[in-house]
């Protein structure tokens, strides 16, 4: 193919800007990739006259959105947010045009129209970038284990909170102050909401999960849990009993169905994902015949996340002048999804009691009628008159651990249920 494949970006931030020097500056290798030119339709901005980074030539800057892409082969949209996002790639996708984008709230939130529309007009959709950054995560997980079973994927997929929970660990901070740091580093947004309450995780947990799992979880499928409630006096009980705390996304498949959860939990130190540091992340697969995969690396940045971009530009104008089409996502299963309640679980419960005679008995007998069976027990003196409690507890149901926990309030010499974190892997497993 001699005709070039012209790309239409939408969005000159941090990562925008960096695929529009990838392209020029490698214009050369990528031509020899896809086997045609490679050419920069125009890049879409809200406004033309605000100054940009020297990488991105004024000429190619347009404020006409809808112009731009009936002009392309390729739209790459790196605009973030639900609209115009959505309204654009549907636009792009219904004339037949490849997309690439890296806007996991939008596919989380509008995937399943998304991929119909691709399916529709035979058109590529890729989003490589739209979890963990650099990493190469989505291609293996929908192409390379295509013909084996996931059965659960643990993954660090915020750099931000991993960041803070890392400091707080290695460093003693304090909640406020590792946020603080983090927003100073650039790691963190002014407002941190989406990173700290597991929104942005839980985010890419519904688009690995729909993945994994060959069928459609929604957004609202997913239990999220933030780190806001997560205390030095939690990060010291956790490194006692031999664990990290980390923010993780979960998706499991059991015999009863599938069940996507974000949540702080306890990681044992052997784990691989116990090490991982930083602001890096680490997604952790286990597959039936491949065994378990670990995926780590940079999660975030302008940088890394237009290299992930990149490759996706470079797939699909490669279909474009070869004729064809990539893989697409499929979504044939129909497995019940599980709330977190119906889901299996271990936890450690830090517990504020009186110390005295018979109240540790009561404790036991509490979590004895709700069925949790109780695995250790570590006490250390509070003051003159209490002590604190770490209970490890053996698996069990998320409803019979929360009835218990309900049921602890209203047992005499039970001062307060301090925490309660759930424990996610121990060892090499």
């Amino acid at each position: 193919m001699s005709e070039p494949v012209k790309i239409a970006i939408l969005g000159c931030g941090t990562v925008g800007t960096q695929v529009v020097r990838l392209l020029t500056s490698n214009s050369a290798d990528v031509a020899a990739r896809v086997g045609a030119p490679v050419e920069i339709a125009g890049v879409y901005v809200r406004d033309t006259s605000v100054p940009r980074d020297a990488a991105v030539p004024v000429g190619l800057l347009t404020s006409d959105a809808i112009a731009l892409v009936e002009s392309a082969d390729v739209v790459v949209e790196l605009m973030g947010g639900l609209e115009p996002a959505r309204e654009l790639i549907l636009n792009a996708l219904v004339r037949g045009k490849a997309v690439v984008t890296a806007n996991k709230a939008l596919l989380a939130a509008h995937g399943p129209e998304l991929y119909e529309a691709a399916d529709a007009a035979g058109a590529d959709l890729y989003f490589e970038a739209a979890v963990a950054g650099a990493i190469p995560l989505v291609r293996p997980v929908r192409e390379s284990l295509a013909g084996d079973h996931v059965t659960r994927i643990l993954g660090i997929v915020n750099g931000t909170t991993n960041y803070m929970l890392d400091e707080m660990t290695t460093n003693g901070l304090d909640y406020d102050v590792a946020l603080k740091q983090a927003q100073d580093l650039g790691y963190a947004e002014a407002d941190p909401t989406a990173d700290v309450e597991g929104h942005d995780a839980a985010a890419k947990a519904a688009i690995l999960a729909s993945l994994a799992f060959h069928q459609r979880i929604a957004l609202e499928d997913v239990h999220c849990e933030g780190i806001s409630s997560i205390t030095a006096q939690d990060v010291h009980a956790a490194t006692v009993s031999g664990h990290v705390i980390k923010l993780l996304a979960i998706a499991e498949r059991t015999a009863d169905g599938v069940a996507v959860r974000v949540h702080p939990a306890l990681v044992g130190l052997e784990h691989p994902l116990a090490n991982v540091r930083g602001a890096f992340n680490a997604v952790f697969v286990e597959a039936e015949a491949a065994g378990e995969l670990m995926f780590y690396g940079q999660g975030a940045g302008g940088t890394p996340t237009a290299s992930a971009v990149m490759g996706d530009i470079v797939s699909v104008a490669r279909h474009i002048a070869g004729g064809g089409r990539g893989p697409r996502e499929t979504n044939y299963a129909t497995d019940e999804v599980l709330g977190i309640e119906s889901t299996t679980t271990r936890v450690q419960v830090r517990i504020l009691a009186a110390d005295r005679p018979g109240v540790l008995a009561a404790i036991a007998q509490a979590f004895a009628a709700h069925g949790v069976s109780i695995e250790t027990v570590r006490q250390q003196p509070a003051d003159a008159t209490s002590a604190g409690l770490v209970i490890s507890t053996h698996s069990a149901q998320q409803s019979a651990i929360d009835a218990t926990m309900a049921a602890l309030q209203g047992v005499d010499g039970v001062g307060e249920v301090l925490s309660v974190l759930r424990i996610a892997a121990e060892g090499k497993e």
